[in-house]
């Protein structure tokens, strides 16, 4: 009896039951293109060099850890080139972008500083660190939600607002470089360290506009390839041959350079607000039988 209820209940169903292993059901996702992926591959091996340079500054090689952060610095300088050359830009690349900045430009950069004297002066130092830090948090997610501000002019793409992050990160480490050029680490020079953490920070989250560079090196023309060839192989084999004093004197010249980067913005805000104020009106043209006088015409004396 029970076989048969089952049977006129199977007989009955209209559709038949859900295989969710079926290929027809099965759920198709759609290939990526190898140009997408190429971008968030440098990305991730950027990532893979601040974690590295993390690791150096735990077991006391300053050496590498620097390196570690340069050439991460370096890659995240073409890693959004290329994924605009190869139009392989993603949301998911920005998002994967922003968080490997944080780590190679924010974390790691104040565990070296801190591994290398902040730790002398202990909870002040590492109170420095963590400001350092948390400023590069602050500086990403303000860039993020500054990307698609709609009322940005377009001259604005030309600037920063604030110091970012890669830079941050490399002027950051100017005591160590000093050090390695046979500065002496002493408690005065921990303090100025500390002291000099927390001005970089500042200038992180500060409002303060710089040249982001983003529109140099798009063309260049026929007559300049070579020598742009020849300069950019002279600068890497000066910095691997002479490292801590190209980025020290390197340093040293962007902060010089800061104030120029605000004196140029002030220069857009005053064109752009002499563009936007209202004309003066045309002057009336004179009635018939009107004499206009000018400013040069003297009143005639009275007989």
């Amino acid at each position: 009896m029970a076989d048969a209820i089952a049977t006129d209940y199977i007989a009955v169903m209209v559709f038949a039951p859900l295989d969710p292993l079926s290929p027809e059901k099965r759920r198709r996702f759609r290939q990526i293109p190898i140009r997408t992926l190429l971008p968030n591959l440098i990305t991730l091996l950027a990532l893979c060099a601040g974690l590295t340079g993390i690791r150096m500054a735990f077991e006391n090689n300053l050496e590498l850890a620097l390196a570690a952060i340069v050439f991460a610095a370096l890659l995240d300088g073409i890693d959004g080139r290329v994924a605009r050359l190869l139009k392989g830009t993603s949301r998911f690349g920005a998002e994967l972008d922003s968080l490997a900045d944080f780590v190679n430009f924010g974390v790691a950069p104040a565990l070296i500083l801190y591994f290398w004297g902040l730790h002398e002066i202990k909870s002040v130092g590492w109170i420095a660190a963590l400001v350092f830090a948390i400023s590069s948090a602050l500086r990403l997610a303000r860039f993020n939600v500054m990307i698609d501000d709609p009322t940005r002019p377009p001259w604005a793409a030309n600037f920063f607002t604030g110091v970012p992050a890669p830079a941050g990160a490399i002027t950051l480490l100017l005591p160590v470089y000093l050090n390695l050029l046979g500065l002496p680490l002493n408690l005065a020079v921990v303090w100025l360290s500390c002291a000099y953490c927390l001005f970089i920070a500042f200038l992180m989250v500060s409002r303060l506009p710089v040249f982001s560079g983003k529109r140099v090196g798009k063309q260049v023309p026929p007559e300049f390839v070579l020598p742009v060839f020849v300069v950019v192989i002279l600068f890497f084999a000066v910095l691997i041959s002479y490292p801590w004093i190209v980025l020290s004197v390197g340093t040293l010249a962007y902060l010089t350079c800061l104030p120029f980067g605000w004196l140029s913005y002030r220069d857009y805000q005053r064109k752009d607000a002499a563009a936007a104020a209202p004309a003066p009106p045309p002057d009336e043209p004179p009635m018939p039988g009107e004499t206009v006088q000018t400013a040069d015409e003297r009143p005639t004396r009275l007989n």
